[in-house]
């Protein structure tokens, strides 16, 4: 018999199932073996974390200690886990039901003296909603590698995700029309490679093709800048003659690469420009902007048609106006997307739904234009949307990543990603305490609650910058410190604490590699060592500001000590220099393991120019100690000296 018993909080599992029974006094010993016939997806999951934590890898027997038995009275993606002192069975009535089954059973191993071995458990478990879905801005900046798209799908299928969505606005290189692409741009190849090693996973790879706005970067190119609504400009104009021919040639490339994806993004997002510029006779003589939005979403819907795909298109143009949703096929599913950590996303929920139509709810990772996310809000926002979404029956997760300014990271941001997996498949609110404390174990594969403590540290950093309304931190930490707005304004946050915090974080991860994904790790470190150099620029700005003023005020004084203060000022950008350059190479690293070169360059740029800046500050300010105070008498205004912009 099994009895539920205080021991199941000792196991830190993510998503955390729903039914956990367990006995104290019985164990199996890992690893155990497998059938040939073993799941190869769930069989390479197992072995990368096993092998990760010197627990072994599974081998091939034929008398197998983890059985994998069919139940047709469990219902899809459902499994049951019980493991004896044999072995372990999985039973369920579908391949990924058997696939979660495993993750779980990854995630089962406790270390206890020395040695590895499995709890005697009953795991009875299924998913809230069917559809839990990760979709990657791969088009503003970074762009995954293949071994990273890879890598990514396999944590979040381990996560019990089931879909990814690459975001594409230029990126899929099309044979046809490859001017608007990266040079490293997804090749059809790729795109076709990526959706046959998701479904290894059991993940659909799902393509998402922006077609409405967000098309700068193919209108900027001249032989497609006549199909913009401005010159170059922002939003395709379904006015132009080439502009259905050229979304037909990309949705079709793309739907060869991936065929019969369960769906298809058009996107179709922020469109709110439609109706003016070239855009304005046609939509005038069109029945008015609701109409025309409707008609490209039909005219998508039918170049998709073959594919049997369900078109899924962004809620914000059914907001605006709710009569759309008559004008448009009630198989499109709408993804409900808003960021914010809002009281109640009910009535957004609602308004699809009196439409007819499924959809999916789409909170956001909160990372974008940030050194590391905005935990607080993302998990808010997350944990509301998602629990209302579960209770209105909706139709799946769409969980989105967006890297706007183009420098953000992708490993930092899978705390807020696995939350929103968690909450997904779980039945229930996924309390972030109780999350924080399974977090270090299921992701880093450790005991230590400290990467817990380090996540929550730099969310409580960033809530300190951001609550001197200097923007968001990305913005904030190539501001100039001596610029006198953003000094007043970071003149209201205890830069001392930012730092202590920041400096804990480091101080933490310093010699720390854990055995699982730790570039994660790394990029953690990288953030909080960011946010300690961003909190020492502002502090060397009024340092300076302080040492250089009493110097001013005592030219000439006997034993005065200005000249030895204004050499340390001169010391004070030598370390900002340092700082900077001593930054880049860790922000190479770190992208370099994602991401292919793109905008690698033009972002470690920023590094070195606020290096020379430093480096031309130090100069001019040693030019006025020696040219004007010592041979002169005399010191002009600091900001004339180290050429500060007045706004």
């Amino acid at each position: 018999m099994f009895a539920a018993l205080p021991f199941v909080a000792t196991l830190h599992l993510v998503p955390r199932p729903a039914r956990v029974s367990i006995r104290n006094a019985c164990s199996a010993a890992v690893p155990l073996t497998i059938a040939s016939t073993f799941d190869t997806g769930a069989r390479e999951e197992l072995n990368e974390r096993w092998s990760a934590l010197h627990i072994g890898s599974l081998r091939v027997a034929a008398a197998p200690t983890i059985v994998v038995r069919r139940d047709a009275a469990l219902r899809d993606q459902a499994y049951r886990l019980i493991v004896n002192s044999h072995g372990a069975t999985i039973q369920a009535s579908s391949a990924a039901g058997a696939f979660y089954g495993a993750m779980t059973l990854a995630q089962l191993p406790l270390r206890a003296g020395g040695r590895w071995r499995m709890p005697c458990v009953q795991i009875d478990d299924a998913p809230a909603l069917r559809w839990r879905i990760l979709s990657d801005d791969v088009s503003r900046g970074p762009l995954p590698t293949m071994r990273y798209f890879e890598q990514r799908i396999r944590t979040i299928a381990a996560f019990k995700m089931n879909g990814y969505s690459p975001y594409m606005e230029h990126v899929s290189l099309s044979p046809t029309d490859p001017l608007p692409a990266p040079l490293d741009g997804i090749a059809p190849a790729q795109l076709h490679e990526l959706a046959v090693y998701a479904k290894r996973f059991h993940v659909a790879l799902i393509p998402e093709q922006q077609t409405f706005a967000h098309m700068h970067n193919t209108l900027k190119i001249e032989r497609y800048a006549s199909a913009a609504a401005f010159p170059h400009g922002f939003l395709l104009s379904p006015a132009s003659p080439i502009t259905l021919p050229y979304l037909t040639r990309i949705i079709r490339q793309e739907l060869a690469a991936v065929p019969h994806p369960p769906f298809f993004h058009i996107g179709s997002d922020e469109t709110s420009t439609l109706g003016q510029g070239t855009t304005a006779a046609y939509v005038a003589a069109h029945g008015g902007r609701s109409r025309v939005y409707a008609a490209h979403v039909n005219a998508m819907a039918r170049i998709i048609a073959p594919s049997k795909a369900r078109v899924m298109l962004w809620d914000d143009g059914i907001e605006n106006d709710p009569s759309i949703m008559k004008m448009i096929s009630r198989r499109d599913v709408i993804v409900n997307w808003h960021y914010g950590a809002e009281s109640s996303f009910e009535r957004y929920i609602r308004l699809i739904a009196s439409g007819g139509f499924q959809q999916m709810v789409a909170p956001g990772a909160n990372n974008w234009n940030q050194i590391f996310p905005d935990v607080t809000t993302a998990l808010a926002n997350e944990r509301r949307f998602i629990d209302e979404g579960k209770a209105a029956h909706v139709l799946g997760l769409f969980q989105t990543v967006w890297n706007d300014d183009g420098e953000t990271l992708y490993e930092a941001t899978w705390y807020p990603v696995l939350y929103a997996a968690a909450a997904a498949w779980q039945r229930g609110d996924v309390d972030p305490a109780r999350f924080r404390a399974d977090f270090p174990s299921a992701f880093f594969g450790v005991d230590d609650p400290g990467y817990a403590d380090d996540v929550a540290a730099l969310a409580n950093i960033l809530t300190r910058l951001e609550s001197a309304h200097a923007g968001t931190t990305d913005r904030l930490f190539w501001s100039d410190p001596f610029d006198p707005v953003a000094d007043a304004r970071l003149a209201k946050v205890d830069l001392r604490a930012v730092r202590l915090k920041a400096e804990g974080v480091e101080q933490h991860l310093f010699f720390r590699r854990p055995p699982l994904h730790a570039n994660a790790a790394a990029v953690m470190f990288l953030a909080a060592r960011r946010y300690d150099v961003l909190g020492r620029e502002y502090q060397i700005a009024q340092e300076v500001r302080d040492y250089y003023g009493d110097a001013r005020a005592h030219i000439g004084e006997p034993h005065s000590p200005s000249f030895r203060d204004l050499l340390w000022c001169v010391y004070w950008f030598w370390e900002l220099r340092d700082d900077f350059e001593g930054l880049a190479p860790l922000y190479a690293r770190a992208w370099r393991y994602e991401s292919r070169p793109g905008h690698l360059a033009s972002n470690l740029e920023r590094y070195h120019l606020a290096a020379q800046t430093a480096i031309e500050r130090a100069d001019a300010l040693e030019r006025a100690i020696y040219e004007d105070y010592v041979r002169n008498k005399t010191l002009p205004p600091l900001d004339s000296v180290i050429d500060v912009s007045t706004p």
